[in-house]
């Protein structure tokens, strides 16, 4: 999945723009984008839209945090709604998780489904206390699709005045960044990267989405349609890409027996050989 579209709960008329675009997949999103006044009622529009669409693209939800007042009622709703995954905000550390995977379980025995099916997604620096736990998510979970993480509710949580300069993300939230990608290779799971609230800066959205494929994320989050054209992009295999691919796994199959070589002017060894599998989604 390069790219994750979020979609308010409580519009329909977005959601059917969501269906027909170019997202990988969608994020129905009960938290940030509803009012707490339309919570209850957020709910079942999500189901009538789910209902009433057909979409090959896979249906995430985004409950609100555990502690909520909201979160069970959230839970209570995935038994008709069936996403492929859950996105799981606030997450403090690994522990979350398991939590959440508890209440899964008990949503899929109502809703008939397999146990252990349903994905988590969570979003692992949105406070200062849930950065610092980054590492706990190294060991892994077996509901665990991938980590991503969260610019702007810790930018709220630390206060600070702005988290880029010069369009850059700052120190701590390259921390936090960084740390999401270590954590994410760790586990042996996806890092999706966060979104970029800039709507109209398309030179924004491909900068940032060209540096987070270049340092390992393998999509990113989406909040409008027309960030999408440069998320996909940036994340799509160029054919001079895959065409190194192509010869080096061709190499090393034509010589087994050889840990390096030399390869258009480079060295080429094993971690080169991983790569370029990894890349044609051969498996390693």
């Amino acid at each position: 999945m390069r790219s994750l579209l979020f979609v308010p709960a409580d519009s329909p008329r977005k959601f059917a723009r969501a269906c027909v675009s170019a997202a990988d997949a969608l994020i129905i999103d009960f938290e940030d984008s509803v009012a707490p006044e339309r919570k209850a009622a957020a709910r079942a529009e999500a189901v009538a839209m789910v209902r009433g669409t057909q979409t090959q693209q896979p249906i995430w939800v985004r409950i609100n945090p555990l502690d909520s007042e909201w979160a069970i009622d959230d839970l209570n709703a995935l038994s008709a709604l069936r996403p492929f995954g859950v996105v799981l905000p606030k997450s403090r550390s690994i522990g979350d998780v398991i939590r959440l995977s508890h209440y899964l379980e008990a949503f899929e025995v109502v809703a008939g489904i397999g146990r252990g099916t349903t994905r988590i997604l969570p979003i692992v620096s949105e406070a200062a206390g849930a950065t610092l736990q980054i590492g706990s998510y190294r060991d892994g979970h077996a509901r665990l699709w991938g980590l991503t993480w969260g610019a702007e509710d810790l930018a709220a949580d630390l206060g600070v005045l702005s988290n880029r300069f010069g369009g850059e993300y700052t120190e701590v939230f390259r921390h936090a960044r960084t740390q999401c990608l270590l954590a994410a290779a760790a586990a042996g799971v996806r890092a999706i990267d966060t979104v970029c609230v800039g709507i109209d800066d398309d030179a924004a959205v491909l900068r940032d989405s060209i540096a987070a494929r270049r340092d390992g994320f393998s999509g990113k989050m989406a909040v409008h349609p027309v960030q999408l054209g440069a998320i996909n992009g940036a994340f799509t295999p160029t054919a001079e890409e895959l065409d190194r691919a192509r010869r080096i796994v061709a190499a090393f199959a034509a010589r087994p027996e050889t840990g390096a070589f030399r390869l258009d002017g480079e060295m080429v060894d094993r971690p080169h050989w991983l790569a370029a599998r990894r890349l044609l989604n051969l498996p390693s």
